[in-house]
């Protein structure tokens, strides 16, 4: 409020005395379409100081973390999205092909599962549910990993 606006009494409620806020995740997105990866966490993370418990900001930054191959930091970033919000399907989807990059088949598995058992809705999500519908059908029907070309005959 200026001085002379008090001075005459005047409400400012209506006018904007507050600065504007960034809109973090935004910028994030357009960073991220730019293919600026650390440019987007960075955004990111701002984000997460307005909304620390926000599962599609964890969930995008984990995006961001996978594409400048930082796993660790994807995966718990899917992690603590699925600790908000256990039924993010999207969260549900990366976190499972993450850890099938990993080795851990098993963790696929329950993911791909939760993922399947609440997909996403919308015109491009069949891909996505048949890809996901694939992955896990090759998964349970391997042979174990552990066992002899004999035993496994």
């Amino acid at each position: 409020m200026s001085w002379w606006r008090r001075l005459l009494g005047q409400n400012t409620a209506t006018s904007s005395s507050k600065p504007n806020r960034i809109d973090y995740m935004a910028e994030a997105i357009a960073l991220e379409r730019q293919e600026d990866y650390d440019g987007a966490i960075t955004s990111y993370r701002l984000a997460l100081r307005d909304r620390p418990n926000d599962p599609r900001i964890l969930q995008n930054m984990a995006i961001a973390y996978s594409r400048l191959g930082r796993l660790d930091d994807a995966i718990r970033s899917y992690n603590r999205a699925l600790t908000f919000e256990p039924g993010l399907s999207g969260a549900h989807y990366g976190l499972a092909f993450l850890l099938l990059k990993r080795g851990d088949d098993d963790g696929a598995k329950q993911h791909l599962t939760a993922f399947l058992q609440h997909p996403p809705a919308g015109d491009e999500s069949e891909r996505w549910i048949a890809h996901a519908r694939q992955t896990l059908a090759s998964l349970t029907s391997q042979p174990d990993a552990g066992a002899t070309h004999s035993e496994r005959d």
